[in-house]
Formats: structure tokens, C-alpha cells, sequence
């Protein structure tokens, strides 16, 4: 199985300063998916290396990570080194990635923030 280019834009949020949404902040995964669309752990096992994130907003630079896998937790690390900077997702493992589902991401802050799967394709 390929890997796939998966971008999830922020959803609305009521009761934070995103109650809106905002399609200028957001992720953007290379990963293996099953062909119902969830990440397949057994190829990540054979690509992990390839398996990316970027972290993207209007009022920072973008930020570059893996997508890690650690016993049953998903997690974005953007520093091996550092344990501090990893955003765990919320039973990623569970989730279906395709257009219009949703995933809920705990930032850096610790807030969870949800996003909403806008386009899955192929990677290049």
C-alpha cells in the first residue's frame, strides 16, 4: 500500500479564539492508509521514515515533523529530542481519514482542537 498526502484544515471550535474555524491553519500528513482509510500500522512499520507532518498557520512558519508511533499512542513530534513539542491526536489510530471527517489534535498548549479532513489523495 502507498502512501497518502492527507491535509486537515481547522474545524469550528466554539468557546475558543477558532469558534469560526480557520482554513489557514491546519496539518499535512504523508502516511499509509487501509483501504477503509485508516492509518495501517503495518505498513508504517515498513515506511515510518517516509511518514510526515507539517504544521501550518498564517502567523508562523510552517513546522516540519514525523508522525510517530509509539505502543498504541499516534502521536506529531517535532523534535526527537524534546518530548515537550509532541501533539498527541486523540485515538488516531480509530479515525477514517476522508474528506469531510474529523480529528481532534492537542496542541502544544494542551488544548484539543478539531480538524477537518479536506482533501485525501496519493502522495507525490
Amino acid at each position: 500500500m502507498g502512501l497518502n498526502r492527507i491535509v486537515m484544515r481547522l474545524a469550528r471550535n466554539p468557546g475558543t479564539e477558532f469558534a469560526g474555524g480557520d482554513d489557514h491553519r491546519g496539518y499535512a500528513l504523508t502516511a499509509p492508509l487501509t483501504h477503509d482509510g485508516k492509518l495501517d500500522e503495518d505498513a508504517y512499520a515498513k515506511v515510518k521514515a517516509q511518514c510526515s507532518v507539517r504544521r501550518f498557520s498564517p502567523d508562523e512558519d510552517p513546522v516540519d515533523g514525523k508522525l510517530m508511533h509509539r505502543r498504541e499512542r499516534w502521536y506529531f513530534d517535532y523534535d526527537q529530542e524534546e518530548t515537550t513539542d509532541d501533539e498527541p491526536i486523540y485515538r488516531l489510530g480509530e479515525h477514517r481519514f476522508a474528506v469531510g471527517e474529523y480529528v481532534t489534535v492537542t496542541d502544544e498548549e494542551g488544548r484539543p482542537l478539531t480538524y477537518k479532513v479536506v482533501e485525501v489523495a496519493p502522495a507525490a
